[in-house]
């Protein structure tokens, strides 16, 4: 693909490391620095505005442009730059097709009384003494069960949020919370392509890699369990003295019962099943329409004078159900495919961003400086975790974040006499939860889109994700469960 003599590529999988003997560690991090210093002024100068409402996505073109411009004066042609953005916006297209279809369940799941009777009847089961410990176990065992974290957003942990944002809780704790879980279940389930691509980079097997990672994981779930138990015991709920009213006005407007589970339910069944989640999802969209024709023909009613009309709107553009109880007019609204195109746009510019920075070389040469200060064990931890998080910012894909440091440090683990599990573990406690910390990055925008809460909002409380790098780290440091090579 490359002619350039200063180019070479490594082939893994469907990811390639691109390799710039012309760049130097400074020129590399050039557009890194630009980059974090636009976005440093926006957040805490210009309140997110500095160049309007997509001033994230115009900061991640200007870096864009600076790591061209980098490239030029570093012998890399732009018909390189260019075939590595497409690359990158290829891959991102399923995620960008989810996102669609996620926004049309949203809505489809609001008119149909889906959204609603899960929060008619999660009130009456999920107390503020426990909500966020269960919203944490619950999005665990989907997780665990389909092997996505983004499934278990778009289907329970949109539900969680209704729920306990109509108790009074912060909508950052739940989120946090949703996210917690479903991290710890898209880490550990078998299913998880994550999963299995920590071990297939690292050179171990599959459950090798999961049984070595409970090591780190299982002291970092409980951790964050309790955390979020202390949270529920002391937050003050000005909802949950209101739940009767709130019952009451739910129950007016919508037909509620069971049966609407049905449709959650399929959608789950589906993806155990190992159906394609745009299948899934879409099969998801169109039985909510069904189910909204037969339970909820008022409701389509009070939207418009078509109820195929108020459908399609629900799918494409943004609906607002209105209710005689005020907290829950927020909460029964959605924008549908409309409301996630912020999103799907800053994904763009991000995935724009990436393949410049990769054709350039950029990531392969900010990793192999990161490697040389790796001089004893803990150091090579640390700057594996380090490069992971840096690249989840830098590349804003969490498989690249898992791809890159996973070839680079494998042979440096070995030379050290450390099992494969080592890295493979290490690359999933930094790579695969932080991504979602990064708004930035596929994982928090579509989080953050998914669920309606901000990355900053959620990030303190996504408490099992920021802490699980530390946790790596820890045990590395005291040397704790670090497995050796057997022929050492």
């Amino acid at each position: 693909m490359h002619k350039d003599d200063n180019l070479s590529e490594i082939n893994i999988e469907d990811q390639k490391i691109i390799d710039n003997k012309e760049l130097n560690i400074w020129e590399a991090l050039i557009p890194v620095v630009v980059l974090m210093s636009l976005l440093a002024y926006n957040i805490f100068f210009a309140d997110g505005e500095m160049f309007g409402e997509y001033s994230n996505q115009i900061i991640l073109l200007i870096g864009g442009f600076v790591a061209f411009i980098d490239g030029l004066f570093n012998k890399v042609t732009p018909l390189i730059m260019v075939q590595e953005i497409w690359e990158n916006l290829k891959s991102v297209f399923v995620p960008i097709m989810i996102l669609f279809l996620v926004g049309a369940l949203a809505g489809t799941w609001l008119v149909s009384g889906v959204i609603p009777a899960m929060v008619y009847y999660g009130l009456q089961v999920l107390s503020p003494a426990i909500f966020l410990p269960a919203s944490v176990i619950i999005c665990a065992i989907i997780s665990v069960a389909t092997g996505s974290s983004w499934t278990t957003s778009a289907t329970v942990g949109i539900a969680l949020v209704g729920i306990g944002t109509a108790l009074g809780i912060n909508p950052g704790m739940i989120a946090g919370a949703v996210i917690s879980g479903a991290y710890f279940g898209d880490k550990m389930s078998p299913l998880s392509d994550t999963t299995n691509l920590a071990p297939a980079m690292a050179g171990t097997d599959l459950f090798t890699h999961i049984k070595y990672m409970t090591i780190t994981t299982v002291p970092t779930i409980i951790i964050t369990l309790i955390a979020f138990a202390i949270m529920s015991a002391t937050i003050d709920t000005t909802g949950s003295a209101d739940i009767s009213g709130l019952l009451a006005s739910i129950k007016s407007t919508f037909t509620i019962s069971p049966l609407l589970f049905l449709v959650p339910l399929g959608v789950i069944a589906l993806i155990l099943l190992k159906t394609k989640p745009l299948i899934a999802l879409g099969a998801g969209v169109l039985l909510a329409a069904i189910f909204a024709f037969v339970f909820q023909m008022d409701v389509l009613h009070g939207l418009s004078d078509s109820n195929f009309t108020a459908i399609t709107n629900a799918i494409f553009t943004d609906t607002q159900i209105v209710t005689d109880n005020e907290k829950l007019n927020d909460l029964f609204s959605a924008g549908g495919m409309q409301g996630m195109l912020w999103t799907i746009f800053l994904i763009c510019c991000a995935m724009v961003f990436g393949g410049i920075m990769d054709a350039i070389g950029a990531l392969s040469r900010i990793t192999k400086e990161l490697l040389k200060l790796a001089t004893n064990v803990f150091g090579l931890f640390a700057s594996t975790v380090i490069s992971c998080l840096g690249l989840n910012a830098i590349a804003s894909d969490q498989y690249l974040a898992i791809v890159i440091p996973g070839k680079m440090f494998k042979q440096a683990y070995e030379d050290k006499g450390l099992a494969p599990e080592n890295l493979s573990r290490t690359l999933e406690d930094s790579g695969t939860v932080t991504s979602v910390l990064i708004p930035w990055n596929t994982c928090g925008a579509y989080q953050s889109g998914v669920l309606g809460v901000g990355v900053s909002e959620y990030f303190l409380y996504a408490i099992f994700n920021w802490l699980s790098p530390f946790t790596t780290l820890l045990f590395a440091a005291l040397n704790i469960k670090i497995r050796q090579l057997k022929n050492k």
